[in-house]
């Protein structure tokens, strides 16, 4: 039932009473704010998911709604261009009125940080698993360290257990190694000990913090920054990408590593994994909306993905640049 802004005006009746529902009008305010999932819908509603589920069944399908599904999941969002049609803008204007008076828009934020428990809760659990990365590798590197320019500093975004730390801190000058984790960052500390990387730098805390970013631009911003299987973690993918994107000097770059979409359910239990990966289409957009540029995405068969609880799955790595002023 298309009846939005191209609809026949013999069928304008029929948005108006879709519209006529107030739980319709929340619920459209509530996905115009932000891409939001039915039971978090449902949660911000103080209403069943089911009820939530009917009221969103009949926006979508009068083309208000666009529905994307991650697994179990199904995130609903306002559909591109609707809110012109001047009857929908209407409601939404009363539905974000509804929704700043019982509160429930400005409950947003914390719903989406509730996301990110899960996966606080897994990463601070203590972690004993062996060290066993062939130690000959950062070797290896350091023999290609001086092919590869330029290599002043890199950041290591989400380090955990600092296991990528052998692929960088042989190659780059510097290295700057964030986690929120301090279980994790105390694996990482041990790593860097053993291995004797003097010139990597531990710090606890966010990507976004101010603190981070004013640190890394008073060395002159990064050559390039990692994110490894990170990207799936963030409750907001964009937002953790455009941290990257600005602890980088203009012309750095980012490089992201994370999963080829799938449909593997386990992982979020196993690795409190918030997102079932994504498309190479959706990080390149991801990379073009935190302001980066010359973006690639290249997919790593699951061959050479290790024999992790992900190493049956497909990875891909983003490869993007800042703009140079």
């Amino acid at each position: 039932m298309q009846v939005v802004a191209h609809s026949p005006g013999s069928r304008r009746w029929e948005l108006y009473r879709l519209l006529s529902e107030p739980i319709r009008l929340r619920l459209l305010a509530l996905a115009s704010a932000e891409e939001l999932a039915i039971g978090e819908l449902a949660e911000l509603l103080e209403e069943n998911q089911p009820n939530v589920s009917r009221h969103a069944k009949a926006l979508r399908e009068a083309g208000l709604l666009t529905m994307r599904k991650q697994g179990r999941w199904a995130f609903l969002r306002l559909t591109d261009g609707v809110a012109s049609d001047p009857v929908v803008g209407d409601a939404l204007d009363a539905g974000r009125a509804l929704t700043e008076e019982d509160g429930s828009l400005g409950r947003i934020p914390d719903v989406v940080e509730a996301r990110d428990a899960a996966a606080r809760e897994f990463f601070a659990r203590p972690a004993d698993a062996p060290l066993d990365l062939p130690r000959e590798l950062p070797a290896y590197l350091s023999a290609l360290a001086p092919l590869i320019h330029p290599r002043r500093l890199a950041v290591d975004a989400g380090t955990g257990d600092g296991s990528f730390l052998d692929v960088l801190a042989p190659i780059f000058e510097r290295v700057v190694a964030v986690d929120r984790s301090q279980p994790q960052l105390e694996r990482a500390r041990r790593r860097v000990a053993e291995r004797g990387y003097a010139h990597v730098e531990l710090r606890s805390g966010e990507l976004s913090d101010p603190d981070l970013l004013d640190h890394v631009a008073s060395l002159g911003g990064a050559d390039a920054v990692f994110a490894s299987r990170v990207l799936h973690h963030a409750p907001k993918p964009a937002a953790a990408l455009a941290s990257l994107a600005a602890l980088a000097r203009p012309g750095g770059a980012v490089a992201v590593i994370d999963y080829v979409s799938h449909q593997d359910e386990r992982l979020r239990e196993q690795q409190a994994d918030l997102w079932l990966g994504f498309t190479d289409r959706e990080l390149a957009e991801l990379a073009g909306a935190a302001g980066l540029v010359d973006a690639q995405v290249q997919t790593i068969p699951s061959a050479r993905c290790g024999d992790g609880p992900d190493g049956h799955l497909d990875w891909q790595v983003l490869v993007a640049r800042t703009q140079t002023r």
